[in-house]
């Protein structure tokens, strides 16, 4: 089995020599064999083709996620846990670990093992999954971990664009004209945006992780829907006023947000192996406050959102596969125009109690990648407890101001919330 990465699978690729890795952890209590570990990562690659996937190079040097025959198991390396915070470490020792693609899998696994309770992570490419798809694996891994005889299902894989784009608009002659037409102006573009000489510098990355308790987890998503916002947009707008106020005239106004593709292509399913990904850009009025702002960005999101096409974004962008170099390049020497990207994942729908185990929290994925500004916050809700991590690169955001945006972003959420009770 074998299919050709899509243009933006090959993006985040890139040419194999700098890593693009993201990192879910979690911590289970109970104690565990190596062996019903082992197998539960079998059971996964069973399920998942490209779990088992390396990559190749055909005589154009364009890259396929191919599944060789016999399984090549997902490697698995353990450490013996010292401290609470061993996962943060290891989540940042896997972001600069190289996938060997044509050896290995694009997954790894670390078991960071102590008595009675253990932290776990899953390190994959960002080429091979979301993080949508990556807790569908973890979901499948758990179920197997604590019962070894689970069946799982057999997942049936995505081959290209056709099994995305309905044949309907695949075929159109009219649609492949328009994405072509949008492709190539795009690409010309794209070849005449100046960019920097040299790239900016990363120096040290970093990892910044948070909770809110359930409790003002739980006020904040009973003032969103009292209000009519979602969740997702009042953290948007803390994190725009966050910046704001640590970073002055040097902030932006601008947050880049994931927006889920299985939203609007019903061919993907919750458990494919897929990393394509939507994007919307969201602003703040800045004479405005906070909660006035509230409104006005929650209908720029429906709007903006309403835009999304993503059908004719993978056409237009498998039209441009010529065009990746200067893209890839555009986006590595740009002059950097957004504050962060930030992915909220919403109510993770793990079970957290098992027969053998029990998962006490997971931890919000990370990631970090060589395409320009790596500042990233992600955060996710497991338990009824909020999860913040955020990441970042002191030559992009200096690791002081990233401690004094959370500070900020921590202490504007509880001033709203109290403001509320109060009014």
């Amino acid at each position: 089995m074998k299919r050709r990465l899509l243009f933006g699978e090959r993006m985040l690729l890139g040419d194999g020599t700098e890593p693009f890795n993201a990192v879910i952890a979690f911590r289970l209590k109970g104690d565990f064999k190596e062996e019903n570990i082992r197998h539960a990562l079998y059971q996964i690659q069973a399920k998942h083709p490209w779990l088992r996937a390396l990559i190749t190079h055909d005589e154009k040097n364009i890259p396929w996620f191919e599944v060789p025959q016999p399984t090549i198991p997902i490697p698995m390396r353990i450490v013996v846990r010292k401290g609470e915070n061993d996962w943060q470490e290891e989540s940042k020792r896997e972001w600069h670990t190289i996938f060997d693609y044509e050896k290995f899998p694009l997954i790894r696994f670390v078991w960071i093992k102590g008595e009675g309770v253990s932290d776990m992570l899953f390190a994959f490419h960002h080429c091979l999954s979301d993080g949508g798809a990556a807790m569908a694996f973890l979901y499948e891994f758990l179920m197997v971990l604590d019962h070894p005889a689970a069946d799982i299902g057999i997942e049936n894989p995505i081959l290209g664009i056709e099994d995305v784009v309905p044949s309907a608009i695949l075929t159109n002659r009219r649609q492949r004209l328009k994405a072509k037409f949008i492709g190539r102006l795009a690409a010309t573009a794209i070849k005449y945006i100046p960019v920097r000489k040299k790239m900016v510098e990363r120096k040290n990355d970093y990892l910044i992780h948070w909770k809110l308790d359930k409790a003002i987890s739980q006020q904040l998503i009973s003032y969103c829907k009292s209000m009519g916002v979602t969740v997702n947009t009042f953290l948007s707008a803390a994190v725009l006023h966050a910046f704001k106020k640590v970073r002055g005239t040097a902030a932006f106004n601008k947050v880049s947000c994931p927006v889920d593709i299985r939203r609007f292509a019903p061919q993907i399913k919750e458990d494919h192996i897929f990393a394509f990904g939507l994007m919307i850009v969201i602003s703040s009025n800045e004479k405005m406050s906070f909660l006035d702002n509230l409104a006005l960005m929650q209908e720029e999101v429906e709007r903006k959102t309403s835009k999304l096409n993503p059908y004719m974004t993978m056409m237009v962008m498998e039209s441009g596969h010529d065009a990746l170099k200067n893209f890839t390049n555009l986006l590595k020497r740009g002059k950097s125009s957004n504050d962060c990207m930030f992915s909220n994942l919403g109510r993770i729908q793990i079970p957290h109690e098992y027969k053998e185990f029990t998962l006490d929290t997971i931890f919000s994925p990370s990631v970090i990648g060589p395409l320009g500004n790596t500042t990233t916050m992600v955060v996710s809700t497991f338990r009824g407890e909020m999860d913040f991590t955020f990441m970042g690169s002191e030559g992009y955001l200096p690791h002081s101001e990233a401690l004094a945006i959370r500070d900020e972003m921590i202490e504007s959420i509880k001033l709203q919330l109290e403001y509320i009770a109060v009014s």
